[in-house]
């Protein structure tokens, strides 16, 4: 008893009174609820089978003007980003044209010598996030001032010692995919988005996904905002964008393999996940699939904080959506 009481002492209450609060008749009305407890907008998007796919908003998709939250609106969809990858690196694979067991110094042999063990590290180690390579990302304020290029944020790991040796260890690292988009820029002649629009945005009809802001119209990207910080974080360039609906359309396509063409399904399988969560300065994303329920739910989010309690919250609010969904279905 003391030790629940002594933990709850270190615990946010609002993130207790997020997780105790009585749940709401409607996932509307748990929008509602997660914008009081302090996020400026949101997003979700539901894809429950035999039922139309439903969407969501609470909050302001511009707290600057009062601008109400937008169910089509554009959103940074960071680290999820890594599932399109995985599954252009699949086809890549099938193809014949890069394998999951050459090293990093077969396919970028400039690093020998400037990434520890580079001629042991494999693709599959990359991609899997077992390669022992340092995480840029982790630099010391790093987000204070973002790179903007591949060789800025390469710079800030070469001639460091691996974290630990290829295949030995699991250590989430923004590097391996920075090397992965490398490696299929290479073999490819050309931005390997183009072929992930050609071989997987095209064929499922996702016409609202985007490789940076430089192909969208600003206006249409949700404003995102970190707690602390006073300006509006829309205009900063994170990747790859995506509305909730083109997101979910995609990961219900890679859930179901439709995503793939004949033998790609059992290579994907044995490299990656199929959900996935991302997080850049006033952006939030969640995307998973719920076999369970055969749901799909995407939630997007646009406040973050320096501890992160909002992403701990993010996640009771997502967990409560999934609740609603289950009381829904039993009743």
């Amino acid at each position: 008893m003391l030790g629940t009481i002594i933990s709850l002492y270190f615990v946010p209450w609002l993130l207790v009174k997020a997780w105790i609060l009585p749940l709401p008749d409607t996932i509307q009305e748990q929008a509602q609820e997660a914008i009081g407890h302090g996020f400026d907008g949101i997003i979700i998007y539901i894809d429950e089978s035999g039922k139309p796919p439903a969407l969501y908003t609470a909050g302001w998709h511009e707290r600057e003007n009062e601008t109400p939250a937008k169910a089509k609106a554009l959103f940074k969809i960071a680290s999820i980003s890594k599932l399109y990858d995985a599954v252009a690196v699949t086809k890549l694979v099938s193809e014949g044209r890069l394998s999951l067991d050459k090293s990093l110094a077969d396919y970028l042999p400039e690093l020998r010598g400037r990434i520890e063990n580079a001629d042991q590290i494999t693709l599959r180690m990359m991609i899997q996030h077992r390669s022992g390579i340092p995480n840029f990302t982790d630099a010391s304020r790093f987000w204070e001032a973002p790179t903007e290029t591949y060789e800025e944020s390469l710079a800030l790991i070469l001639n460091k010692p691996a974290n630990f040796k290829p295949g030995e260890d699991y250590e989430y690292c923004n590097t391996n995919y920075l090397l992965i988009n490398k490696i299929m820029d290479e073999e490819l002649g050309y931005d390997n988005f183009q072929f992930i629009r050609k071989e997987i945005l095209i064929p499922l009809n996702l016409n609202h996904t985007f490789s940076s802001l430089d192909e969208v119209n600003l206006e249409d990207v949700m404003s995102g905002y970190h707690v602390g910080y006073p300006h509006n974080l829309r205009a900063d360039e994170h990747g790859m964008l995506a509305t909730a609906e083109d997101l979910g359309i995609f990961l219900r396509a890679l859930n179901d393999g439709s995503v793939f063409k004949p033998g790609e399904l059992e290579i994907y399988d044995s490299i990656y996940e199929y959900e996935h969560a991302g997080w850049v300065p006033g952006y939030q994303s969640f995307a998973k699939y719920h076999a369970d329920l055969d749901v799909v739910t995407v939630e997007f989010y646009s406040t973050t904080d320096p501890k992160l309690y909002n992403w701990n919250l993010s996640e009771i609010i997502n967990n409560r959506i999934v609740k609603i969904l289950k009381r829904d279905e039993n009743n």
